[in-house]
Formats: C-alpha cells, sequence, structure tokens
C-alpha cells in the first residue's frame, strides 16, 4: 500500500480530514483526563477507613428536650449500657465523629507549647473504653483507655486530655523514628500536653475533601464524651449474622430508656455500608458523570468517522471501479481506507496528545490534581485508532465489493 496516494487524496478532502482528526484530538484529550479522574475517585471510594465495617452500624440520636449537662452524661451512659445488654449487639460507644462522617472536629498538632504554626492537623474523635473494640481497630502499641479516665463535659469547658491514643500515620508523621508512645504532645488548645498512651492501626480521619488528602489517616482519640451538643452518635457493632437484628432492637432499647429523643427518619440508623456509600456519593457521582462523557464522546466520534467514510465512499465510486478494473482487489481497497483511517487517526492522537496534557496542567494548577500518567494517553491513544479501525470498517468494506463495472458508468 503506498501511502502517498492517500496523501494527496486527503489534501482534496482537507474538510474532511481535518474535522475527523479535530473530533479524535479532542476525544482523545477529554477521555484521557476523563478516565484519569475516575480512577482518582475510585481509589478514593476504595481506600481503607481503618473500621471493620461489617455488622457496624450507626444511630444519630438528637435530645427532644433541654437536658442539663448530669441529666445528658446519665441518660449517654445508661443508653450505653441497655445497648450492650442486648443479646444481638456485641459492643457498643457514644462518638462526636468516625470515620467517613464527613463532619466532626479537627485541631491543629504541636511539639512545643510556644509553637507558632502547626505541626499537622487531626480529627478528634471524643471516644471511651469500648471505641476500639465496637468500631473494630487493633490497638499495635500501649494500652487502651480505662473507664476511670472518661471525662464528660461541654467542649467549651475543655481544658486539656491527659492521656490520648493516636492512629499509626498520625504517630509516624509526629515521631518519624517510631518512639511515640509515651511523647507528650500538645492538641488542646492551650499548653496543657498529652501523652500518648496508645497506637492504633490504620484509622481514617472524618475529613473527605480533596483537599484533605494530607490528613486522611490522621486520627487522635481522646477519653472525653461531649455534652451540651443536643446531639450523639452511638456506633453499634451487632454479632456476626444479627446485624438487622441489632437494629430493630438498638432504637426500642433507646427509646425504652427515653422517649425524649428523635431519630432522622432518612439517616437516623444507618449501616455502616450506608455511611461509605454517603461519604462518597460525589465520587461516585463524579466516576459515572465521566464515564457518560467518555463513552458519549466515543460514540460521536464513531458515529463521525463511519458517516464520513460513506461519504467518501460514495463519492469515489468511479475512481474504486477504476482500480478494481486495473487489477485492485477487494483487499487492497479495504486495506486503502483502513490506512488513510489510520492516518488521520495518529495525527488527531498527536494533536490530542498535546491537548490532554495542557488540560491536565491546567487542571493540576486550579484544582490540586495529580499529573497525568503515560499510560492513560497510551490506553486511549490505542482505543480510539482500534475505534477508529472498527468504524471505518463497514464503509470500506463497502467500497471494496465496488465492482469493476463502474469504472464505465459516466462520471
Amino acid at each position: 500500500m503506498q501511502i502517498k496516494p492517500i496523501l494527496a487524496a486527503m489534501r482534496r478532502h482537507k474538510a474532511g480530514t481535518i474535522l475527523i482528526g479535530f473530533q479524535i484530538a479532542l476525544t482523545l484529550a477529554i477521555v484521557c483526563n476523563a478516565l484519569f479522574i475516575i480512577h482518582e475517585r475510585m481509589a478514593r471510594v476504595s481506600r481503607s477507613s481503618g473500621v471493620n465495617e461489617s455488622n457496624l452500624f450507626v444511630i444519630t440520636n438528637e435530645w427532644a428536650g433541654n437536658l442539663s449537662d448530669p441529666q445528658t452524661a446519665a441518660q449517654i451512659q445508661a443508653d450505653l449500657d441497655a445497648l450492650r445488654r442486648l443479646g444481638s449487639v456485641e459492643d457498643a460507644t457514644a462518638m462526636n465523629s468516625f470515620p467517613l462522617h464527613g463532619s466532626g472536629w479537627d485541631n491543629f498538632i504541636r511539639m512545643k507549647p510556644d509553637q507558632v504554626h502547626m505541626t499537622t492537623d487531626t480529627s478528634i474523635y471524643m471516644s471511651d473504653d469500648h471505641t476500639l473494640d465496637t468500631l473494630g481497630v487493633k490497638l499495635i502499641a500501649g494500652r487502651n483507655f480505662t473507664p476511670n479516665e472518661i471525662q464528660a463535659f461541654p467542649i467549651q469547658e475543655m481544658k486539656s486530655w491527659p492521656v490520648i491514643i493516636v492512629s499509626k500515620d498520625l504517630a509516624k508523621l509526629l515521631f518519624p523514628n517510631g518512639d511515640a508512645l509515651g511523647k507528650q504532645i500538645y492538641a488542646a488548645n492551650n499548653n496543657t500536653p498529652s501523652t500518648i498512651i496508645g497506637i492504633t492501626d490504620t484509622l481514617q480521619s472524618h475529613m473527605m475533601d480533596n483537599d484533605d488528602n494530607a490528613y486522611a489517616y490522621n486520627a487522635l482519640l481522646v477519653p472525653m464524651r461531649e455534652l451540651g451538643n443536643g446531639y450523639v452518635q452511638y456506633l453499634i457493632r451487632a454479632r456476626p449474622g444479627l446485624l438487622g437484628a441489632a437494629m430493630r432492637d438498638a432504637p426500642k432499647a433507646l427509646i425504652a430508656q427515653s422517649r425524649m429523643r428523635i431519630f432522622e427518619a432518612k439517616d437516623g440508623v444507618m449501616t455502616f455500608a450506608q455511611v461509605r456509600a454517603k461519604a462518597y456519593e460525589r465520587d461516585y457521582g463524579m466516576a459515572i458523570l465521566m464515564g457518560i462523557v467518555s463513552a458519549v464522546l466515543l460514540a460521536i466520534t464513531a458515529a463521525g468517522i463511519v458517516g464520513l467514510t460513506s461519504f467518501w465512499v460514495g463519492q469515489r465510486r468511479r475512481q474504486i471501479g477504476v482500480r478494481r478494473a486495473l487489477g485492485a482487489t477487494q483487499g487492497d481497497i479495504l486495506s486503502y481506507f483502513m490506512t488513510e483511517n489510520m492516518l488521520i487517526g495518529l495525527g488527531g492522537i498527536v494533536v490530542g496528545t498535546l491537548l490532554a496534557l495542557g488540560i491536565n496542567l491546567w487542571m493540576v494548577t486550579h484544582y490540586g490534581v495529580a499529573h497525568l500518567s503515560g499510560s492513560y494517553l497510551l490506553v486511549a491513544a490505542i482505543a480510539l485508532l482500534a475505534l477508529g479501525q472498527g468504524a471505518v470498517f463497514a464503509p470500506a468494506l463497502r467500497a471494496a465489493r465496488v465492482p469493476p463495472i463502474e469504472a464505465t458508468r459516466p462520471a
């Protein structure tokens, strides 16, 4: 197959050639970045929370009456005792927030009392001696809280926590030499230090935004039960195989303790699977949207190639008939149109690659996304070339079937 006649034909059909080439370039640029975004979103969705999510559910409890702080503390403890007595429940805890919650309390960490700039940021989980077992989080060093270390007071009156437990990622960031256990840091908004008595395995922050990725696994557990907030979150671990029963029993047990409470109709009682789905619903939505956009663009590009090639075949029937009369086989004609499309596709891919890198650089600058990997460009280029060859095959096959008698028809 000689390339020169193909290039000459393409020069005679500049408008169509440029249109298809630009369409391929634009599709490559958008699809590459769309696939990259999908991959990043799915990587976020699949990352571990550090929590044993099976058989775990959450009840968001709002108080219907005005309880005093001592009444609230007593009611929360009575609720937890009632939940732990249920035959379908393995353990329960009360927290202000938890991994994948999306909101909560985070605070700056300092290594010295007079430090001006923070060392890092971290989620603060108000916990008790049942929190680790309820979440299914392993303690890899040190010890758990004891019941007499748990404090209960409004956050406005919070002064410090004598002892704390940190996630291993936070411990490594603060003490790279691996000697965090027993060390003191400043986690409260005053100059009173807290001593690290335990280090957990992986534990995710409640912060879910893209720009919080640097703190994604910074978590700090404090022995505190917050009062005066108007609501509390009960995390409950059901016994294996009894999740459904526990989710039915737990609200009844709480109402039996006091009817002065409200459970939201939609999110008042949620399995942790539902918590995960809600936490990443924007990521799922973005991935689906990018997938739809990519599919539509690929379909439009394929349709454009089919339409333009069919138009060219109709215009060139006499020339094709002449070539057949001069001895060209059906395979020669088929190869001609396939090669022509391949050349247009390669030109579009070169332009599209530059455009894709430009779009990615703009997103890196304005939105802080990662740099586009060359593997996405390679995969998208191969996919578009294959798509082009597949789209042009049917019109090219019709061209190959043009009989030599077409050469005798008037132009």
